[in-house]
């Protein structure tokens, strides 16, 4: 398998674009779509997506992305639904 540097593919409008628009970014882009597990992960939690597809594709070029990707994902989540039940109470 040849492994790709994220840079070459991709550029920083692409970054932003997942950061804050990633279910539009990973819908409209030429990312890879899976199966159930692909659609399931986009619907319910896609930063963890993006972050797997990043482990997957760009660990070998670029690991310090991957480690920011998924910091990114595991804090976003996670503010994300506290945020969610805090408003709930």
């Amino acid at each position: 398998m040849a492994h790709h540097d994220f840079w070459d593919v991709h550029g920083i409008g692409f970054v932003l674009a997942m950061c804050f628009f990633p279910r539009l970014t990973l819908l409209f882009s030429s990312v890879a779509t899976g199966g159930f597990f692909w659609w399931l992960g986009w619907l319910l939690t896609p930063r963890l997506l993006v972050a797997i597809l990043a482990s997957s594709a760009y660990w070998h070029t670029n690991p310090i992305l991957v480690v920011v990707t998924w910091l990114w994902a595991l804090i976003g989540e996670g503010a994300e639904k506290g945020a969610a039940n805090q408003t709930r109470q």
